[in-house]
């Protein structure tokens, strides 16, 4: 099954009442952008349907405003994009981990905790946009953690996830782009 929208379902569960988080509002919402760019919705249709999709509260609602249109390459199941808007987002708890994680902030904070998370990719990245705001990245031990070298404003990237790496562990990259905010990475605490 591809997932649309942030951490998605499994295949068993069923997504008509399961309530939508902001993240998946937006990766909808981008997808019809790409949609009225391509020239398959036009301006008028895609306001209308970008007020139903931030008016949306399940994924079947969301899945509904989406359906005639194909997937975003890059998007789906293999992205999970974490925006802020009026609040701070923490992904943290259980969840699974995609390759690709794009964080974007502009005067709020993200907090990326990876240690309940279940990660079966060898390889994953993460893009990291923040103006004012913080994103705060926590990788269990073991984790090899690397700082992309086309990284911009590298002195406001702090890593500190240094500890032994396990060969087995999952490598995670970041590529950040701090303006006046800062890109934070620890590792759990034991």
């Amino acid at each position: 099954m591809t997932q649309s929208y942030g951490q998605g379902l499994s295949a068993s569960e069923d997504r008509t009442n399961t309530r939508a988080a902001d993240s998946d509002r937006d990766a909808a919402a981008e997808r019809l952008r790409v949609a009225a760019g391509d020239g398959r919705i036009d301006l008028a249709e895609l306001e209308e349907r970008l007020e139903q999709v931030y008016a949306s509260k399940t994924y079947a609602e969301l899945d509904a405003l989406v359906a005639d249109l194909p997937a975003v390459k890059g998007a789906g199941a293999e992205t999970l994009l974490l925006k802020t808007h009026m609040a701070a987002i923490k992904q943290t708890g259980p969840w699974v981990v995609p390759p690709r994680i794009v964080a974007e902030c502009k005067m709020l904070n993200i907090l990326i905790d990876f240690t309940q998370a279940s990660c079966r990719h060898r390889e994953v990245t993460l893009e990291v946009s923040c103006g004012m705001g913080t994103v705060q990245v926590v990788v269990p031990a073991g984790w090899d953690v690397r700082i992309d070298p086309s990284s911009t404003n590298s002195g406001r990237i702090t890593n500190k996830a240094v500890g032994p790496v396990d060969p087995t562990a999952p490598i995670l990259t970041v590529v950040g782009h701090p303006r006046t905010g800062q890109i934070k990475i620890k590792q759990a605490r034991r």
